[in-house]
């Protein structure tokens, strides 16, 4: 396999897992949540990301989350599963419940906490691989693994089969650059900054797309990829600028939040734009007051009207 098994481009949003209050997930505000999501013209979706909150999901509840969402969709876009997990023997796991769910294909991180060298992370996607036939998108978070995927680490990922795509969140721009030149032949490449530069990339034959997070902006997120295909470079800019403008906002260089948890943040967000995207499971918190109204304050500048009862 390669880049060409697959269609996956554009912005397929890492969604957020709706728990209630008590931590029980909240299906019915799930389905809501891909309807709108469909609604809004994404080109796709990843469950169980680092904005899903993977690391506080049973396997059990991992693999029901796979099985709504590839039913919500109803395969009217993309649908990727997150299986990240501590061991090889895990994720495929993960895997398994994703091949019987239906999804598309699978994310997968180097195990996080764990720092492996390059050799054992290289065996780990290669027995991920090994056990199955479901394409895989390797996810490079430096933040959330503790080790930054270099170049040629990903190159050598990038050979195995079944590996048709990279996600690449390193705050080491370089690095970025070297992979999306030397591995974009090979493999989609998604983590395509949406200013003047990432636009010229992608108008230069660069980039396939970006796993976002949430989806906050609605239609802008796609729209972004949209105006691009059809030349419109000022409308790309101005929709892209919107988004630069959140991520100053509320991220850090390293995609960390700049406040409470980046899960609070995106689901803070997008219960004051009325989206059902539940609240987070401990051991992450809702906001304080005053973060919640960081959030408020750059929902209004973008023009984004607030639903006051789900600011709370």
């Amino acid at each position: 396999m390669d880049r060409n098994d697959v269609d996956w481009a554009g912005y397929l949003p890492a969604v957020t897992t709706p728990f209630d209050r008590d931590g029980a997930i909240r299906w019915d505000d799930f389905a809501v949540q891909t309807e709108w999501l469909v609604r809004e013209t994404m080109h796709g979706m990843v469950l169980a990301g680092t904005t899903g909150e993977w690391f506080s999901l049973t396997e059990r509840e991992r693999a029901e989350l796979f099985t709504e969402g590839a039913r919500n969709a109803a395969g009217r876009f993309t649908v990727i599963g997150g299986c990240n997990a501590y061991t090889a023997e895990e994720v495929v796991r993960h895997v398994r419940a994703a091949e019987r769910a239906g999804l598309d294909g699978v994310l997968v991180s180097p195990p996080p906490y764990v720092v492996p060298s390059r050799r054992e992370i290289v065996q780990f996607f290669r027995d991920v691989s090994d056990a199955t036939e479901i394409p895989i998108c390797v996810y490079n978070w430096p933040r959330g693994c503790a080790v930054d995927l270099d170049v040629e680490t990903l190159a050598e990922i990038a050979e195995i089969d079944h590996v048709v795509a990279i996600k690449n969140s390193t705050g080491n721009f370089a690095a970025f650059l070297d992979g999306l030149y030397g591995l974009g032949h090979r493999v989609r490449y998604f983590g395509m900054p949406t200013n003047a530069l990432g636009i010229d990339l992608v108008n230069a034959g660069r980039g396939d797309g970006l796993m976002g997070a949430g989806a906050v902006l609605g239609a802008d997120h796609p729209n972004f990829w949209r105006a691009l295909a059809e030349g419109d470079t000022a409308r790309a800019l101005a929709l892209g600028g919107r988004d630069r403008e959140l991520m100053a906002d509320w991220v850090s260089p390293d995609f960390g939040a700049k406040f409470g948890s980046l899960q609070s943040v995106m689901k803070t967000a997008l219960r004051m734009r009325g989206v059902p995207a539940g609240y987070v499971r401990k051991p992450l918190l809702e906001l304080l007051p005053d973060e919640a109204a960081i959030v408020a304050g750059t929902l209004t500048r973008l023009g984004i009207p607030i639903v006051e009862h789900a600011a709370q």
